[in-house]
């Protein structure tokens, strides 16, 4: 058995490593809440998006878009939207299980654009051609951070250096759930017309292809701005449940701790009696 400074130290280094863990849990709380709150002000623009989208990219005679364009699949590439720290928990484990998953779809060495440090740190290691990374975007990125983004993805397909990209990153669910998620970003696949977006939409100039022209590049970008925000809010989520676990494992430590502590004591009282007992027994009987 430990002797009970040993222990007592323990318990110290314990505390001070709840008191971390509780105010890192408390920063994450506050970040998911500002998280949360943009992640819900994005949605009903990027599902009015999707309808214009919807709308256009479904009339005869734009499929010859360059950006819709359908071709034989031998450069793939992949853009992850990962967190630059960690303490997630299995948000990043899970992230880039589903990159692999993503990859296997074919055949070949993907292209990897990777947006945060933990993507770009499991590209390395896994030996994939990462061809570019962008991090340190902050808490609260706007749109214009993910600019450059969708213009190296935009290049490198209209290029031909990448025939597919995909989105690979973490949709937020709820605070309890992160879903890791895949989207094909290029070729743009126009969504299906959504009935509860009602109405037709009126263009100027009456041109598909010219308005097209200028509303994709923007869906593609807005959808990476979306899949970030997503990913952010899942990111804090995720680690202030972690952090919240961890404070809770170091409390029922710290009481099992002190239980050994108290056990400990009792021995060396019981110890110190004994001794006593048979000193004063020897006096008597010598």
């Amino acid at each position: 058995m430990a002797t009970r400074r040993e222990i007592k130290r323990r318990i110290k280094s314990t505390r001070s490593m709840a008191q971390i863990t509780k105010a890192m849990q408390m920063v994450s709380a506050a970040k998911m809440r500002r998280a949360q709150q943009r992640v819900q002000q994005s949605r009903p623009y990027a599902e009015q998006l999707r309808g214009i989208v919807a709308d256009v990219g479904g009339r005869p005679g734009v499929q010859a878009h360059p950006l819709l364009a359908q071709r034989d699949v031998k450069a793939i590439e992949i853009v992850t939207i990962s967190p630059d720290g960690g303490l997630a928990g299995g948000l990043v484990t899970n992230l880039n299980r589903e990159t692999t998953r993503t990859k296997n779809k074919h055949e070949g060495n993907p292209r990897i654009v990777a947006v945060g440090k933990k993507g770009r740190d499991f590209a390395v290691r896994s030996h994939f051609d990462l061809i570019s990374e962008f991090t340190k975007l902050g808490d609260a990125p706007g749109a214009d951070k993910v600019g450059p983004v969708a213009q190296q993805v935009l290049d490198d397909f209209q290029e031909g250096k990448a025939d597919i990209v995909y989105l690979v990153y973490t949709k937020f669910i709820s605070t309890l759930r992160q879903r890791p998620q895949t989207e094909q970003l290029l070729p743009v696949v126009p969504p299906e017309k959504d009935e509860n977006i009602s109405g037709n939409w009126d263009f100027e100039p009456d041109n598909p292809e010219e308005v097209l022209s200028l509303l994709l590049p923007r869906y593609v970008e807005f959808s990476i701005y979306q899949a970030l925000l997503e990913s952010l809010a899942s990111e804090h989520s995720a680690r202030m449940i972690a952090m919240s676990n961890a404070t809770e494992n170091a409390l029922d430590l710290i009481k099992d701790l002190s239980l050994l502590a108290n056990k400990a004591r009792q021995a060396e009282i019981t110890k110190e009696i004994a001794e006593i007992s048979g000193a004063a027994e020897a006096l008597r009987t010598g």
